[in-house]
């Protein structure tokens, strides 16, 4: 299943059916009167968020959804038949805008919860309404109101308790496979990981939580280097980071044909680097609670992963937690899960018993989410501005027409694996 989290669909409500002139015919009745009936409403367009979805794929090849239009009203004061309502199924977690305006319409986080983006137009009048003393045989009629157009943007972000973040090869997709039954593509080779994968962790029978892993970030992303921070989005909804530091880089520290700085840094540098990062894409998202999970500890003696530790935290005055995990071997994982398990419901508790943590918390995530998606639009906006300056360049003095820069990063085809 091709993973899309982006996609741009027009919807139009039904028109309402045209109201009825008609009169009464019937034997011995030789002044029956108006009786026209009313048209039917349109149908209205809905968006019904599920589980059963985890991507926008569909939309990438239907754009165009219509609700029913109403039916005409009929003799015998008959209404017509109201259109019917179409319902469009989204996965949980979307966010729908309006595309001119850029407002956000509503935001579907919970299965069945339902948005309505286009009403349908009411019904016509039929010539009944319009009779009186004075004007016993009406003649008038009204047409159903216009149908509703409009286009949204739909943007889904994926719902997740905890997510984990680091440079390319830092051992995250490992550790989701570790803690969960989700089966991401694991290779030594950077971006392997090409979108988020998800997977549910069980820490007992009755505890679990839900961990997003998206893909590398590398220096320059905010910019559009690698991968960029399109997927970073996807944190915004998280409660707490875990980052991956591979602790292994340090071994092949002087040996020319198997370090690449650039690719492999060392673990102060590989910190810093996403710290950046977070905050040039979000300054709420680089401020979230994050944990430094120092992965690959398996490679190192723990003498060498004592004095490591030591300078690393050092070096970036960390003061908050810290774990040590292989997340080949499994060394460490259990307890890591359990922690996190803790700190979630410690926050939920909180939550519960105070209700201005609860408000507090929610404008919070929409406050990041609406900085990460800032700072994708002011990214894409660069790029079409290079690009159109490079089209000119280029074709200008040709006679050519500007190229087409599509910015619809959306229909970029990789797989998802949940």
């Amino acid at each position: 299943m091709k993973f899309i989290d982006e996609a741009v669909v027009t919807v139009e409500s039904g028109q309402g059916g045209r109201g009825c002139e008609s009169f009464r015919r019937e034997k011995y009745v030789p002044k029956g009167g108006p009786d026209g009936g009313d048209g039917g409403r349109g149908g209205d367009v809905v968006l019904q968020a599920s589980d059963d979805l985890n991507t926008l794929v569909d939309f990438r090849y239907q754009r165009f959804f219509k609700a029913e239009n109403g039916q005409p009203g009929r003799g015998k004061n008959c209404s017509g038949l109201s259109g019917k309502n179409l319902i469009i199924t989204v996965p949980v977690g979307t966010v729908i805008y309006e595309a001119e305006s850029n407002l956000i319409l509503g935001d579907l986080t919970e299965d069945g919860q339902k948005l309505l983006v286009a009403k349908g137009g009411r019904g016509g009048l039929g010539n009944t309404h319009f009779k009186s003393s004075t004007n016993r045989a009406p003649r008038k009629t009204t047409l159903g109101a216009e149908s509703e157009r409009r286009e949204v943007r739909l943007e889904l972000s994926l719902l997740a308790d905890v997510g984990l973040l680091g440079l390319p090869n830092a051992g995250k997709s490992t550790l989701i496979r570790a803690l969960s039954n989700a089966r991401p593509k694991v290779a030594n080779y950077p971006f392997t990981t090409l979108v988020p994968n998800i997977g549910v962790v069980r820490v007992n029978r009755l505890q679990s939580f839900v961990l997003a892993d998206v893909p590398g970030l590398i220096p320059g992303a905010a910019e559009g280097a690698g991968l960029g921070i399109r997927f970073l989005k996807h944190l915004a909804r998280t409660r707490l980071l875990l980052h991956m530091v591979d602790v292994g880089a340090v071994l092949y520290e002087g040996v020319e044909e198997m370090y690449d700085p650039t690719q492999c840094p060392d673990p102060a540098t590989a910190v810093q680097v996403i710290a950046s990062e977070l905050a040039s894409a979000s300054k709420l998202l680089a401020e979230q609670p994050r944990w430094l999970v120092l992965n690959k500890c398996d490679l190192l003696s723990e003498e060498a992963l004592e004095v490591l530790e030591a300078e690393l935290l050092a070096e970036l005055e960390w003061s908050g937690p810290v774990f040590r995990v292989s997340a080949s071997t499994g060394a460490g994982v259990d307890a890591l899960a359990a922690d996190v398990m803790a700190y979630l419901e410690q926050q939920k508790a909180q939550a519960d018993e105070d209700q201005a943590v609860a408000e507090a918390w929610a404008m919070r995530q929409r406050q990041m989410q609406q900085e990460v998606r800032s700072t994708v639009r002011h990214r894409r906006a660069v790029k079409r501005r290079v690009q159109d300056d490079d089209s000119d360049l280029i074709f200008g003095e040709h006679g050519f027409e500007e190229d087409d820069f599509d910015e619809d990063e959306s229909d970029v085809e990789v797989v998802y694996v949940r």
